[in-house]
């Protein structure tokens, strides 16, 4: 019986568990700037790392008030541009630096 009540108190913590990932975890990215693309005031911001390499384009687009027609190009560490799908939490983990992403924009093509 006591095999018993200990798989219950696991399943118990288990479904508790969901609960603690619904959570919205912020993280730091540093947007600098490369190339000739303009440079904005503040360059840290905590944003929710479950949001997507994409909404980080758009907002840094708005932020820099950019003609439609133009385009942002985005590196991590000044080495490669992740895909427009890549979610923050997957690229913070692999590349964070120093509790930061730091990510570099640019309205030309700068590297890769």
């Amino acid at each position: 019986m006591t095999d018993e009540s200990e798989a219950t108190a696991g399943v118990e913590k288990l479904s508790l568990q969901p609960e603690k990932l619904n959570e919205t975890v912020k993280i730091d990215i540093l947007l600098n700037a490369a190339g000739n693309a303009p440079i904005m005031k503040q360059r840290k911001w905590t944003v929710d790392w479950m949001k997507d390499i994409s909404w980080v384009s758009k907002f840094i687009h708005k932020y820099l008030k950019l003609d439609p027609e133009e385009k942002i190009f985005l590196y991590i560490n000044q080495t490669f541009a992740p895909s427009p799908d890549q979610i923050l939490k997957n690229l913070y983990e692999c590349y964070g630096n120093q509790n930061k992403l730091s990510l570099h924009y640019s309205i030309n093509q700068a590297w890769g």
